[in-house]
């Protein structure tokens, strides 16, 4: 039984991984179940606490229910210490708790935490070395998210603690509103402890500038945490990974601010009451909160249908890979888009900061997309088809269910439970990974020792 548990976990941590965050959402889904995890003091409906379980581990932040009044403070720690586990990725967590029991990694620990910081490393057989990441460098990468968790939630959280005090909240609950608003921005998840969400502080930018910094800080990932960490002053010295990152996610982060800021600035339901500078604040902060952070001081739904798309767009790409956000990741916007102009000047190759980009990773990009797009439009049909709901408000919620980035239009607090269940799974597809579910079902494809003949169908 032993072997074969091992063997489960070497040949294939894809398939590990969605058996271990199938096996947490059922936990915490009892969890969530219990009386005394409401408010109220009876039992969760089993729809609600199953889909607050899979946005919790998920770190999602979209829920059916309020979390603020629905859930008691015990209900709440269960979900801040599930963010915390689902937020560091279940394959990192259990080699970190190995490191800290053993003392080292063998090669197998290796393997399993490789696969959580490169899914190319998902499937069974030979990796290239020449990516972030090195097999030897596992156990530093490691210590590096475990130490970079502890100290940016406990910073940001140290941030916190005067930001609501001096926003005239009491002390005691400012104690407890700190490290949970830390573990939400950090694990880009978005949940909220009081009644009203961010829309009490919509005017404390001090706060939102923290809350932004812990979002993008989460967004960037372990790798390029490690990167920086490692290499802070020494541009040249980072890696193609860390650099695609931190390009893309910046370009991303402006031009979403200045196109919502285009598009909302004369709406009143929204930025249209607001004076120039807040204006430009709540652009910048909305199109950082689209990418995965969850948050937000205006009703989505009050959003223009232009900026919907926009906002969808955002979500579609997520953050950056091996990190708390969800999405597609920016490395794979930025790689494909790499290719299309390489193909548009000619070039037989992908090359970018003098290192060439190999045609497997393009490969893998574009089942990425793909993939996710599949899922987005399946579920945004089916959703549709049983709640009746507007379409555009249906996709929205759909794309921020899969970027695992909770902001919603007011549709799925309104879902029937048949409907609640796919958004259930359109979240667990999009956390788990598309590449991750792609190399699970992959690993057991054999090698083709043949080629058949050439034949070029039209294209385009």
């Amino acid at each position: 039984m032993f072997d074969e548990f091992r063997n489960l976990t070497t040949s294939s941590p894809a398939r590990f991984a969605v058996l271990v965050f199938s096996t947490l959402v059922l936990v915490f889904t009892a969890l969530l179940s219990l009386p005394a995890a409401t408010a109220s003091g009876k039992s969760a409906p089993l729809a609600d606490a199953v889909f607050t379980a899979v946005s919790t581990i998920c770190v999602t932040g979209l829920s059916t229910v309020d979390v603020a009044s629905f859930f008691s403070p015990f209900g709440k720690v269960i979900i801040y210490i599930g963010v915390n586990i689902g937020g560091m990725g279940v394959l990192t967590l259990a080699s970190i708790l190995g490191l800290v029991i053993s003392k080292r990694l063998g090669l197998r620990a290796k393997l399993i935490a490789a696969s959580d910081t490169n899914p190319l490393r998902s499937h069974a057989g030979p990796v290239n070395e020449g990516q972030t990441v090195r097999l030897g460098e596992v156990g530093q990468l490691l210590r590096t998210v475990a130490m970079s968790t502890l100290v940016i939630e406990v910073a940001v959280a140290l941030a916190l603690f005067p930001a609501f005090i001096l926003a005239g909240i009491q002390p005691l609950d400012a104690l407890w509103y700190a490290p949970f608003y830390a573990a939400m921005a950090f694990t880009n998840t978005g949940f909220t402890p009081n009644p009203g969400g961010l829309a009490p502080f919509a005017d404390d930018f001090i706060l939102l500038t923290i809350l932004m910094t812990g979002v993008f800080l989460g967004s960037i990932g372990f790798p390029v945490i490690y990167t920086l960490w490692k290499h802070v002053w020494h541009v040249r010295r980072w890696s193609l990974h860390a650099k695609l990152t931190l390009i893309t996610t910046v370009a991303l982060f402006v031009a979403g601010a200045v196109a919502f800021f285009a598009l909302e600035f004369d709406n009143p339901k929204t930025f249209g009451s607001m004076p120039a500078w807040d204006t430009t604040f709540q652009a910048f902060f909305l199109s950082a909160m689209t990418r995965s952070g969850g948050f937000s001081v205006i009703d989505i739904g009050n959003l223009n249908g232009s900026s919907l798309i926009v906002g969808c767009m955002l979500m579609f790409v997520g953050g950056g890979s091996a990190s708390t956000a969800g999405g597609i990741k920016v490395t794979t916007l930025a790689i494909l888009a790499l290719a299309v102009w390489s193909e548009a000047r000619g070039r037989r190759s992908v090359e970018v900061f003098g290192r060439r980009i190999p045609s497997d990773v393009q490969r893998v990009g574009l089942s990425v997309v793909a993939w996710g797009a599949t899922v987005v439009a399946l579920s945004t049909i089916v959703v549709t088809q049983i709640s009746r709901q507007d379409v555009g408000d249906v996709l929205f919620d759909v794309i921020s269910a899969f970027g695992t980035v909770g902001l919603s239009t007011g549709v799925t607090s309104e879902l029937p439970d048949p409907a609640v269940y796919v958004m259930a799974l359109t979240i667990f597809m999009g956390r788990v990974g598309t590449v991750t579910l792609a190399a699970a079902v992959a690993a057991t494809s054999r090698s083709q020792l043949y080629s058949l003949p050439v034949e070029r169908p039209i294209v385009g």
